[in-house]
């Protein structure tokens, strides 16, 4: 059996749920460390969970650790990572990975240089509903796309944003097209593949913020399927809804707010003879571990096997690469085209509102 790997998580907001999934993981991962700030919330953690706790990332650089897991405010990734791996670690870190499109392109060069793995988090990939759709697609079973719709309807109110850096340009650089839909974006890629243009429009409804609180966006996909999605924070009821209608059946996701892609999902086929091929095609597959540790074990399997990452550095490209086109559409009024490269004005700034 291969020997355990010595994580440690820096950050400790949506950090304690990746304690959660590495901790119950005991034959795969150890957590050495932990790394916050804030005294009292790392101290509580640290008695919690039995693990030695610091303040600064520097301790965490030179402690005896094989992954550091980065669960820091956004404007803080791109340099913690790039000194992650410069050290020597493998890195996890959190969503939305980086500021800019420039941002992704040099961690992409030093994850090379390093030669070690950076992993950005994609954690609804890894659950049984989107995992058979994506299974019934490769398989060829779906037959061509035609539309689909997103929906990211979620609530969101003072209390989230008494973070300071939440809502601003500065340091969230964007609202909920960049923090919130990013993740059911993916999850359209995920199955349809790449965005060909895009038309957008944003607004701040919701809340007294700088960034954006409600979007619609219109989609044309390479593969030629259309795609609407809509996105809000002030939704009384929360949801997350991806509807895919292919040639010879229709999937939907169930609307748990922060897990669409678990089941159920429902699959209706076109007809009898393809309901028997949807049926006889998931007879015998099975989805990886859900969640965050789907995509640890994931992550896992790629360091003592060599296997691929199971989310990678360019899956997170292409999604902040959409995020780039929705923002220039928003300001431009116009439809915007895909792929964007290094002379577009949103390539190193993709802010509306730069500060």
């Amino acid at each position: 059996m291969n020997e355990r790997l010595k994580v440690a998580v820096v950050g400790l907001g949506i950090g304690r749920e990746h304690l959660r999934h590495w901790i119950s993981l005991p034959d795969h991962f150890e957590v050495v460390m932990i790394c916050d700030p804030d005294d009292d919330l790392r101290n509580k953690v640290s008695d919690q969970i039995g693990c030695p706790g610091v303040s600064h990332y520097d301790e965490v650089l030179a402690g005896s650790v094989d992954i550091i897991d980065i669960c820091t405010p956004p404007h803080l990734h791109a340099a913690m990572a790039k000194q992650g791996l410069a050290s020597g670690h493998h890195i996890v870190c959190e969503k939305p990975l980086v500021n800019s499109l420039k941002e992704v392109d040099e961690l992409i060069a030093a994850q090379a240089d390093a030669k070690r793995y950076l992993m950005p988090i994609s954690q609804y990939r890894f659950a049984g509903g989107i995992q058979r759709l994506k299974h019934l697609v490769e398989q060829g079973i779906t037959g061509t796309p035609y539309v689909s719709s997103v929906e990211t309807h979620w609530n969101r109110g003072s209390q989230y944003y008494a973070s300071p850096w939440r809502g601003r340009w500065d340091t969230e650089h964007g609202g909920v097209i960049l923090c919130h839909a990013l993740h059911l974006h993916d999850l359209l890629c995920f199955i349809l593949g790449d965005v060909e243009n895009v038309y957008a429009q944003v607004a701040t409804r919701v809340n007294p913020i700088e960034t954006e609180d409600c979007a619609t966006v219109s989609l044309k996909m390479k593969n030629g399927a259309l795609v609407s999605s809509s996105a809000t924070l002030g939704s009384r009821a929360q949801i997350s809804r991806l509807r895919f209608c292919f040639e010879n059946l229709t999937a939907e996701s169930n609307l748990a707010p922060y897990n669409p892609g678990k089941d159920p999902w429902t699959f209706t086929p076109k007809n009898t003879r393809e309901d028997i091929r949807i049926t006889d095609a998931l007879r015998s597959f099975t989805p990886p571990a859900a969640d965050f540790a789907g995509q640890f074990m994931g992550l896992y399997e790629s360091i003592h096997n060599g296997a691929g990452l199971p989310v990678t550095l360019h899956d997170a490209r292409r999604s902040l690469e959409l995020v780039t086109a929705i923002y220039a559409s928003a300001s431009s009024g116009q439809p915007q085209a895909l792929p964007i490269d290094t002379l577009h004005p949103g390539y190193s700034d993709w802010r509306l509102n730069p500060g």
